[in-house]
């Protein structure tokens, strides 16, 4: 069995029409870095910036996403027609609410890494049937988008009325077998307070990765992913213990019982370590 690859923790968006800022997002420290071709990118310059996407690509860094223009955008077929030129390792599909574009875009790129973007009610609900479409590595959550279409307003709109359309795309994400899911932005560039306030949340909700809009995001990720020492204390002495007992169900650890979940966990945490 080969082993399962590790996802990114964070992608950092940089417009498709601004080349000279390639090479400063790639130097940021982020896991992945998305060249955007949709809202980041005026009408007048969209074959610009897939030009410049298709020069980026062709260095063979696998570390880009390509957001393409959604389905129904007459330019879609343009960034199809690019694709088949230059292959992105990772496309990433906005406005996704059918998996049956999934699977035509699969098909076209079958080589890709496909991660739909749900920004819509309708995506929401067909969080399931896109999690399970064929090439998906994991469902994105485009909480901005989200809101517009809901009318979320007030001071909780941010938080509880995203919680539930969070909560079922990580679900759904489960259930196919595929990556926990990606959180949205966090539009407050300057304060990190409200960046990890918010991929907190995601957290707890199961989101193992967030999408970041400035390189100064990034680190602040990966520091909210990493495990404490003492996290990463308690989880080594489990681990140790479970095997030194050749243990597939419960051990002793100080005189309490460790089960099989809490081992599982203890496991999870120690690969979620960067040295």
């Amino acid at each position: 069995m080969s082993p399962t690859p590790v996802l990114p923790r964070s992608y950092l968006f940089v417009p498709g029409d601004r080349p000279e800022r390639f090479a400063k997002a790639l130097a940021s420290g982020a896991d992945a870095v998305v060249l955007d071709l949709e809202d980041a990118v005026a009408p007048s310059v969209k074959a610009a910036a897939r030009a410049a996407a298709a020069q980026a690509l062709a260095s063979g860094d696998p570390r880009w996403v390509l957001r393409l223009n959604d389905a129904a955008s007459p330019e879609f077929a343009f960034d199809l027609a690019l694709l088949q030129a230059v292959p992105a390792p990772a496309l990433m599909l906005p406005k996704a609410e059918d998996a049956g574009v999934i699977a035509r875009l699969h098909a076209a790129c079958p080589q890709a890494a496909l991660l739909p973007l749900v920004e819509s009610a309708r995506g929401v609900l067909a969080a399931g049937a896109l999690a399970a479409a064929p090439g998906v590595q994991r469902l994105v959550f485009g909480t901005l988008d989200y809101a517009l279409d809901l009318g979320l307003e007030g001071p909780l709109a941010g938080s509880l009325g995203l919680d539930l359309p969070a909560a079922l795309l990580a679900l759904a994400s489960r259930a196919a077998g595929i990556g926990a899911p990606v959180a949205g932005v966090t539009p407050a560039l300057d304060d990190e307070a409200q960046l990890r306030a918010d991929f907190d949340r995601a957290r707890a909700l199961g989101y193992t990765a967030k999408l970041c809009i400035d390189p100064r995001q990034v680190a602040p990720v990966h520091a909210l992913l990493q495990p404490s020492a003492e996290e990463q204390a308690w989880a080594q002495r489990v681990v140790q213990a479970a095997e030194a007992a050749h243990a597939t169900g419960a051990v002793q650890l100080d005189g309490r019982m460790v089960d099989r979940p809490v081992i599982e966990r203890a496991r999870r945490l120690l690969a979620r370590t960067v040295p």
